[in-house]
């Protein structure tokens, strides 16, 4: 069921499995900084948020706020904002259509209890019959080389590609994974050159390794660190006093690539990229300890 609270301007979308007592909403109403509970009569008129398909990172910051304070049946928590009345109805639509954003967001008239409910299909397969044509179509900025590739590949399996294929085909080069061009051979002017891109960053560590422990290995790199002092528990696993350890340390380095816009999140790369920098740096070796 959907529960709605409003405050100004902005409307709180709960999304839970069952309804809520008057503690539940007094603690819902804190929590959003003093929305009132509404009914979805005094919800009228449109309104612009999240797409209903999308389940935003702020939503899942929400939910989780929501069970630490013992709300244990939200699943979901979005937000949507009034848009302003003008002289008509329709006015206010075309003014809504202006300032929205289609790529992530929806015109919402009227909220109901079907304000998440979605009836997509999944499409059936596609065979292409024209790599060239469905490539200009899609926007997929296949080159005549990577054209030709495929359609030879089209001709070796005895049957068309689906749009899946062509289109993962065409993910493999992203804006931030040029995967097919960094372990590539390079030919300039005729002469093969010994070395990929990634072999030639490669070299750099193997002629000057100094306090390199680790490197491309993983997503992430360590450098021998200083000999440092950990102040913690003397045991882990029960209540304990506090002592000072001498221990020798390694420093992790890393560059993420997910923190700019990709096809795939256009405007919320960067919380892929979050998620990377910790779980890559926690992933790198046993006993690491976030800083």
């Amino acid at each position: 069921m959907i529960v709605y609270f409003k405050k100004n301007q902005t409307v709180y979308v709960v999304e839970t499995q069952q309804g809520f007592t008057a503690e539940d909403s007094s603690k819902l109403v804190w929590l959003f900084s003093g929305a009132e509970q509404i009914t979805e009569e005094k919800l009228q008129g449109i309104f612009i948020g999240t797409r209903k398909e999308m389940l935003t990172p702020w939503s899942s910051n929400a939910v989780e706020i929501t069970q630490n304070m013992g709300l244990k049946n939200i699943q979901r928590i979005e937000t949507l904002e009034e848009v302003q009345v003008l002289s008509t109805a329709s006015d206010s639509m075309q003014y809504a259509r202006k300032i929205y954003n289609p790529m992530l967001q929806q015109i919402y008239q009227n909220p109901n209890q079907d304000i998440f409910k979605m009836d997509i299909q999944p499409e059936e397969i596609i065979y292409i019959n024209d790599i060239e044509e469905y490539n200009v179509k899609e926007g997929l900025a296949l080159n005549e080389e990577e054209i030709n590739y495929l359609n030879e590949l089209s001709a070796k399996l005895k049957r068309k590609l689906t749009d899946s294929e062509v289109f993962g085909f065409s993910q493999v080069n992203s804006e931030h994974c040029r995967h097919k061009i960094f372990n590539g051979t390079f030919i300039i002017d005729n002469q093969e050159k010994p070395y990929s891109l990634f072999e030639l960053i490669k070299q750099t560590s193997k002629d000057n390794p100094n306090y390199l422990v680790s490197a491309y290995k993983d997503n992430v790199a360590f450098i021998k660190g200083p000999l440092s002092q950990q102040f913690a528990p003397k045991t882990q696993d029960k209540p304990d006093f506090f002592e000072t350890k001498q221990k020798e340390t390694v420093i992790s380095l890393k560059a993420e690539t997910h923190n700019f816009p990709t096809t795939v999140e256009p405007f919320n790369g960067a919380a892929t990229g979050t998620g990377g920098e910790i779980r890559d740096r926690m992933a790198g070796g046993i006993g690491s300890i976030p800083m």
